[in-house]
């Protein structure tokens, strides 16, 4: 963990360099976060949205909403600390996009538990580590 999400309008597509973003919101997790968050646990991924509307439905409004659920157990501050991090980041990376046109841009962090959290990944034994939930036991 984290798993974050970037939902974004499709009318940025050429501006905002989503996969750019990606890789710049894992970078930040790595070096602010450090060994709490496992290069092994992230998963980043974006989500490209043709139907929307936003407020009055003008078309040239855009929005950028990030969702990312980390898994329980993690101090505050260091959770604190890593997301806002990332938002700064986040928004240092769309400003020229933001500053051009009217838009929406929102981050979400939520904390889930083991109940009905279902896993499988091989990716911590390829990285030699363990998933944070086994190894905060």
């Amino acid at each position: 963990m984290p798993h974050v999400v970037v939902e974004y309008s499709a009318n940025i597509r050429g501006e905002a360099d989503i996969p750019g973003l990606l890789w710049r919101i894992q970078k930040t997790i790595l070096e602010v976060g450090g060994g709490d968050f496992p290069v092994a646990a992230l998963r980043l991924r974006a989500r490209e949205y043709e139907d929307y509307v936003i407020a009055d439905g003008e078309p040239e409004y855009a929005f950028v909403c990030i969702n990312v659920r980390v898994a329980k157990g993690r101090p505050e501050e260091l959770k604190k600390r890593t997301f806002d991090a990332v938002f700064a980041a986040v928004k240092d990376h769309l400003k020229p996009v933001y500053d051009s046109r009217v838009m929406g841009l929102s981050m979400d962090v939520e904390e889930f538990g083991e109940r009905l959290a279902y896993k499988a990944s091989r990716l911590h034994e390829k990285f030699g580590t363990t998933p944070f939930a086994k190894a905060a036991s």
